[in-house]
């Protein structure tokens, strides 16, 4: 019942971020990982089902994906709203979808390495190497993000979203090691609890 209502929440949300989206090549290109990620998630169900957390923080991850897609990072209307209410220079929603790409892959990340057995004795090690992880993978994205805008030229302005910002590329890693702390540190204890029903 629940993967009815997970796969139902997913198709709602990316229909409605497809339609009209603010610039077709942004939208598919902030889109493309939520669509790789449903399409494994579909795979791996039955093979490798994760708990019911995770499954909810990837939904949660993929709506900040597709949101971002409809109206672009830079363009989204509460975070424009709060910019002017509190007087801010740009409109700072890809910092949530920066702190989302930590806080999500930190529970993916020791969801399987508890699961694997990869890592075995302290939690300090775990938590170092998650971190680790997730600091690759920010970096990585980062470099697709440059990879893009040297294919696309000018129109990859709305995909990387900097917002003139001149340390952009190194805030946003900053918020995925902020995100993957914070799951640490806040769903640990409640994903140990469901990796032992798993």
């Amino acid at each position: 019942m629940m993967k009815y209502l997970w796969l139902s929440l997913f198709f709602v949300v990316l229909l409605w971020s497809g339609v009209n989206p603010k610039d077709q090549f942004t939208w598919f290109l902030e889109v493309a990982p939520a669509l790789i990620g449903v399409v494994l998630i579909v795979v791996t169900y039955k093979k490798f089902p994760l708990t019911p957390l995770l499954y909810t923080l990837i939904l949660i991850h993929m709506i900040i994906l597709m949101v971002g897609g409809h109206y672009t990072y830079a363009e989204v209307p509460l975070f424009d709203t709060i910019k002017e209410i509190f007087n801010q220079t740009r409109n700072n929603y890809d910092k949530v979808g920066h702190l989302a790409q930590g806080f999500v892959p930190a529970i993916l990340a020791r969801e399987i390495l508890i699961r694997k057995e990869v890592v075995s004795g302290s939690k300090l090690w775990l938590n170092y190497i998650i971190l680790s992880i997730i600091l690759a993978f920010s970096a990585f994205y980062e470099l697709v993000e440059w990879w893009v805008a040297l294919a696309s030229g000018e129109d990859a302005e709305a995909f990387l979203g900097t917002q003139g910002y001149v340390w952009d590329t190194q805030s946003d890693m900053g918020w995925a090691l902020m995100g993957g702390i914070l799951a640490l540190v806040l769903l640990s204890r409640l994903h140990d609890r469901q990796l032992s029903r798993v």
